[in-house]
């Protein structure tokens, strides 16, 4: 995937106009430090690796671990769906290969839901209340 839809340029381009939109989302905005350029950074590395291509991400932040790294974050379904909707909308507006888009549209979704750690009316980890 990495070389067909590009290499890094394209992934580059796609966290681009994926914090683009994060700058200004009501949603997402408060879970991000006032400086996003490390978590882009994290971003595009990790899509990056993900993806097939070199394996800085791991090599400057070990095995990416997901949910560990985003359970400080309260992640419910509206920021999944604020986040899912902006990826998507950036992966969209790539030149990536509809089928290309489609693979990658397919993890996105799945990916953004296994970061959800908090659903209303139940407890985010043991004990809480």
């Amino acid at each position: 995937m990495y070389e067909r839809v590009g290499g890094e340029a394209f992934f580059t381009a796609l966290v681009d106009r994926f914090y683009k939109g994060v700058e200004t989302d009501p949603v997402l905005r408060p879970l991000y430090p006032d400086d996003l350029e490390a978590p882009k950074e994290h971003l595009r590395l990790f899509l990056v690796q993900y993806w097939g291509g070199p394996k800085t991400y791991a090599e400057q932040r070990g095995h990416p671990r997901l949910r560990m790294r985003h359970a400080p974050f309260r992640i419910g379904l509206a920021e999944r769906d604020a986040w899912l909707r902006l990826m998507l909308d950036a992966l969209e507006r790539s030149a990536a290969d509809p089928d290309d888009r489609a693979e990658m549209a397919e993890y996105f979704r799945s990916a953004a839901t296994q970061l959800i750690n908090h659903v209303p009316g139940r407890p985010t980890a043991p004990g809480d209340h």
